[in-house]
């Protein structure tokens, strides 16, 4: 698969008419902005996508070698879910979470493809949606828990914390993270007016994932930003913009722990904080809480080949696996088990090829692939195998491998003749 993924790449970019590059462009950003949108199934974005697919196949997209592996990956990883669905077929929650794994699956060749090809452009149609729909999602939940809106409070709201246009403020705070670095990259490197219009965005998500108390998308927004903005650094072309990243960097975390400070002069802002914040939740600990279940769940996993089927996991235990990892295992035995994690991390570490790779799209490329190694952490103490963000991320990072290839060889010098290559 990593090999698959680095090989040079010889086929031409396909092209068409400006006004189909512009149709094309036009509904990656609406998937981009559609993706913060998913309290309601199936959701705008399960939509957008599948008027993208169907759009992008008319007016052309290529399937190529560096994909195989990445497509035999995700039929592999699922076939295996739909074997341990077999027993519970009648169960409808099963075989919509079945079926949704299948299109997630298809939605990650989708973005591989499409990005592979016109991708400085297309990639930032995607960032700039993305940060529309972090920018809805983050005012929504903010209004909602600060009362602003009349009844705003339930719908936009879930066991006071802020959820906003998502189910869950887990999720909520996972998805905004990408845009938050989006943001914050402009922040650091853009002239005065975009930097400022951009630190509003940053203060807005950012205030949103706090009030979103979830402990990971705290923890992933303060790392992810912090490797992303290191990346910058060193991938930097002078001294003078690495000056500049470094200073406002600094000065954004000092606005930041000023805004945190004023907020938590709220008392139920500062209760909340003080509860979240704590090590000792009850639904951690013990023999049957988050870590004990991992460890049980493990031991389960090594001792059913075939595992315990898709949603299932709480009929043995309390709550569900928070693990995707092991969740991969006892979804989907293991098949799924051992392609699962196969996927992830082989994605991973080819990433790290290419983030000193000078292409037209480097800073997107290195916020992306911080807030995909964020999620992947993640993944160890939450469930993130149906986040759509999550497969989002995946099929374009591959797509950026493709056309980093196909740049780097278009850039490298022609071989002297006479010369031969060993």
């Amino acid at each position: 698969m990593a090999y698959a993924a680095t090989a040079g790449i010889s086929h031409p970019p396909i092209t068409a008419p400006p006004g189909v590059l512009a149709l094309q462009r036009a509904l990656l950003w609406l998937a981009g902005a559609s993706c913060a949108i998913v309290f309601v199934e199936p959701s705008p974005y399960e939509l957008v996508t599948l008027i993208s697919c169907i759009l992008f196949f008319a007016t052309g997209v290529r399937m190529r070698l560096v994909f195989i592996p990445l497509l035999f990956s995700l039929i592999v990883l699922n076939v295996g879910y739909s074997i341990g669905s077999v027993p519970f077929l009648d169960k409808p929650e099963v075989v919509n979470w079945v079926f949704t794994s299948w299109y997630m699956a298809i939605t990650v060749i989708f973005f591989a493809m499409v990005m592979s090809d016109d991708t400085e452009a297309r990639l930032d149609m995607l960032r700039r949606g993305l940060i529309v729909g972090a920018m809805i999602a983050s005012v929504s939940g903010i209004a909602g828990y600060f009362h602003l809106v009349p009844g705003g409070y339930e719908l936009l709201t879930l066991y006071d914390r802020a959820r906003g246009t998502f189910k869950d403020p887990n999720v909520l705070g996972a998805f905004l993270i990408l845009p938050a670095l989006f943001a914050l990259q402009s922040v650091v490197s853009d002239r005065f007016g975009k930097a400022f219009r951009n630190a509003i965005a940053f203060g807005i998500i950012s205030l949103a994932i706090l009030l979103s108390f979830s402990r990971a998308a705290w923890g992933g927004l303060v790392i992810t930003a912090a490797f992303m903005l290191l990346l910058m650094v060193l991938t930097s072309r002078s001294q003078a913009q690495r000056s500049r990243i470094i200073v406002m960097a600094l000065t954004a975390a000092v606005l930041a722990v000023a805004l945190v400070a004023v907020l938590l002069s709220i008392d139920t802002v500062a209760e909340m904080f003080k509860q979240r914040a704590s090590f000792d939740q009850s639904y951690d600990e013990g023999r049957f809480g988050r870590f004990g279940r991992h460890i049980l769940g493990a031991q389960m996993a090594l001792e059913m080949p075939f595992g315990i089927g898709p949603l299932q996991f709480h009929t043995y235990f309390p709550e569900d696996t928070h693990n995707s990892f092991l969740n991969a295992f006892m979804s989907g035995g293991w098949i799924s088990g051992i392609c699962y994690p196969a996927l992830v991390f082989v994605s991973a570490i080819v990433g790290f090829r290419y983030v000193f790779l000078r292409v037209p799209w480097q800073r997107a490329y290195l916020a992306l692939f911080s807030a995909f190694l964020g999620t992947v952490g993640e993944s160890f103490i939450i469930d993130t195998d149906h986040w759509r963000h999550f497969w989002m991320m995946l099929g374009t990072m591959w797509g950026m491998y493709a056309a980093a290839e196909r740049f780097r060889a278009a850039a490298a010098p022609p071989v002297n003749a006479g010369t031969s290559a060993i």
